[in-house]
């Protein structure tokens, strides 16, 4: 469902990605980890289409997300380390993402219920001035109702208390089958129940890539 061909991603004189080549396929369910610098987060931007490579290729299910990002991107659900600026309304990003997605009102909000968070007396409030754990709630149920072939989740539960992060692997549960998951995360001992491939990086490269 992805691969990865030869990456190369250079900032300057740095290698940030250092010729990186990966597949992963519908049902693994894979934790990228690695120190800060490592790549991760520049990996994840290329998958995105984010990041033009200095070399190399990334195929989404077969699509360049560089080059058809719209049709790459309808198979991702994302949800991002530190929430983005978004100067939206809640009622407005909801809109957004149903119209872009086909995901439902309903299963958002039944989402959100489960999360804990009570979106509907939130509706009117501009989406960047939540708190950090209610935007992450909200994108979390935004990833998840558009019920998508690959999930990329980068620290998702960084913002999270001890309950919302019980919360948050409990709702993966339906989940894990017939889909590709990426965490990219330090908490391996959260999630490992969750995960079947352990990939480590470092200065760039895949130093270690293992079935768990």
């Amino acid at each position: 469902m992805i691969q990865v061909r030869e990456l190369t991603k250079i900032f300057g004189n740095q290698h940030s990605l250092d010729n990186v080549s990966l597949e992963m396929q519908c049902g693994d369910r894979v934790i990228i980890m690695g120190q800060n610098g490592a790549g991760k987060t520049t990996l994840v931007r290329a998958m995105l289409g984010e990041y033009i490579p200095s070399h190399g290729q990334v195929r989404i299910d077969s699509f360049d997300p560089f080059v058809q990002r719209d049709k790459a991107l309808a198979r991702i659900g994302f949800v991002p380390q530190l929430p983005p600026p978004i100067r939206l309304s809640v009622q407005e990003l909801i809109r957004y993402a149903v119209v872009s997605s086909g995901a439902s009102w309903e299963k958002i909000f039944e989402i959100c219920t489960k999360m804990e968070l009570d979106v509907k007396a939130n509706m009117h409030k501009l989406f960047f001035k939540l708190s950090g754990g209610m935007k992450q709630k909200l994108l979390i149920a935004i990833a998840l109702a558009r019920d998508p072939k690959i999930f990329i989740f980068d620290e998702p539960t960084a913002n999270l208390d001890p309950g919302g992060r019980a919360i948050f692997y409990e709702l993966l549960q339906p989940y894990q089958e017939g889909r590709l998951m990426i965490f990219i995360s330090h908490r391996l001992e959260e999630i490992g129940d969750l995960v079947n491939r352990k990939i480590e990086m470092d200065l760039g490269k895949v130093v270690n890539d293992v079935v768990l």
